[in-house]
C-alpha cells in the first residue's frame, strides 16, 4: 500500500436520512480497522442531511463529503467509485448500522482470498420501533452463490465490500436496472470473478414501509428478471440486450428485441412468484402480467393462486375474468 493511500472506500449515498444518518455515520467512524476513506454523497437532500456530513467532516477528516443535485442512487455510487483512493470500497446506507469488526472481518477476507471480487455478510433487520429479526440467509461459499442467483437475490448490497478495478472492469452499476442494480451487478462479477458472504451478520439493515424496496418491488422483480436473461445472453456468446439503454423495455417488446420467442414469457415466469403473494400482488401492473403468461401458455398454477385472492381481497370482477382466461386456454 502507497503511503497515504487507504485500504478501504467507504461509499454512502445519502437522500434524506437525516432522522438516522448520526448512527450510519457513527456506526462506521467506530469500526476497528480505521484505515479508511469516507465518501458521503449527499444526493440533493431537502432535510438536514448535508448538514449532519459537514457536521461529521469537520470533525473526522476521513470523510469526504460530495454535495450533488438529485440523481440517484445509481450515478452517486459510480461518482464514488471513480472517486475512491482504496482498492476496496465498502458499501453503506445512510440509515442503516453494523457492527464494529465489520470491515476489519471483510478486509481479512479480502486480503486471504485475492480470487474474491466481492464480499457481502449476513444481516438483521430492525425497525424504528425496536424490534429485530434475522434476514433470509446469503450463500456463503461462491458455489452456492451461484447455484441460487436464477431465484434471489444472493448478497446484501449495503453489506459489500467490492474490488475497485473489478467493478470498473464491468462498467459500475447500470442506470437502467435502478431498483435492481446490485442484482445486476452481483451477475456481471461473477462472470468475472468469485462472490462470498461472510457466515456472521455483521451488518444491520433497517426496514421501514415506505423503502425504496416496497414501493418499487414490480420495477425490482422485472427488472431482476431481466439482468438474468442478459447474464444468459452474455454466458451463451451473444450481445447483452440492454447495453448501451437508458431504461429497460417494456416486457413485451423482449421477443422483438432478441429476435426469437420466449424471452418474455421467462421474464414473467421469473417475476411473477416475488409478486403474487405480495400485497403488490393485486396491481393492475400484476394482473396485466398474469393474463399475458397466461396467454402465452404459462403460470397456470400461479394463476388459480391468485383468482383465490382476488377474490379474498374483494376483487370478484377481475378474479372472473382471470378464471375465464384460465378457462377458455
Amino acid at each position: 500500500m502507497n503511503a497515504g493511500t487507504p485500504s478501504i472506500t467507504i461509499a454512502m449515498s445519502v437522500y434524506n436520512n437525516a432522522p438516522h444518518l448520526a448512527q450510519a455515520i457513527s456506526a462506521m467512524l467506530a469500526q476497528t480497522h480505521t484505515d479508511f476513506e469516507f465518501l458521503i454523497v449527499d444526493d440533493g437532500s431537502t432535510d438536514d442531511s448535508g448538514a449532519i456530513i459537514d457536521a461529521f467532516a469537520e470533525q473526522d477528516g476521513r470523510i469526504r463529503p460530495i454535495h450533488q443535485e438529485n440523481r440517484g442512487l445509481v450515478a452517486s455510487l459510480n461518482r464514488m467509485i471513480h472517486e475512491a483512493r482504496a482498492p476496496l470500497i465498502a458499501r453503506m446506507d445512510g440509515d442503516d448500522d453494523c457492527h464494529p469488526e465489520r470491515l476489519a472481518r471483510q478486509y481479512r477476507f479480502m486480503l486471504d482470498h485475492p480470487d474474491h471480487g466481492a464480499l457481502g455478510t449476513q444481516s438483521i433487520s430492525f425497525d424504528d420501533a425496536g424490534n429485530r429479526w434475522a434476514s433470509p440467509e446469503f450463500p456463503t461459499s461462491d458455489a452456492a452463490l451461484r447455484a441460487a442467483m436464477a431465484s434471489r437475490n444472493v448478497m446484501c448490497h449495503p453489506s459489500v465490500v467490492m474490488r475497485r478495478a473489478a467493478v470498473l472492469d464491468v462498467g459500475g452499476y447500470r442506470g437502467q436496472f435502478v431498483h435492481c442494480e446490485d442484482r445486476d451487478l452481483w451477475l456481471r462479477l461473477s462472470e468475472r470473478t468469485k462472490l462470498a458472504s461472510l457466515s456472521d451478520a455483521l451488518t444491520y439493515y433497517r426496514r421501514s414501509p415506505g423503502q425504496v424496496s416496497n414501493r418499487h418491488i414490480v420495477a425490482q422483480a422485472i427488472g431482476a428478471a431481466m439482468a438474468w436473461l442478459a447474464h444468459e445472453e452474455r454466458q451463451a456468446g451473444r450481445a447483452d440486450p440492454f447495453d448501451g439503454m437508458d431504461r429497460l423495455p417494456p416486457v413485451g417488446d423482449l421477443d422483438g428485441l432478441l429476435g426469437r420467442s420466449g424471452a418474455a414469457a421467462s421474464v414473467r415466469e421469473m417475476a411473477l412468484p416475488q409478486l403474487i403473494y405480495t400485497p403488490v400482488g393485486l396491481s393492475p401492473d400484476v394482473f396485466g402480467m398474469v393474463l399475458d403468461q397466461i396467454r402465452e401458455g404459462g403460470t397456470v398454477d400461479q394463476a388459480w393462486r391468485l383468482v383465490a385472492r382476488l377474490v379474498k381481497f374483494g376483487q370478484p370482477a377481475r378474479a372472473l375474468r382471470l378464471a375465464g382466461a384460465l378457462l377458455r386456454r
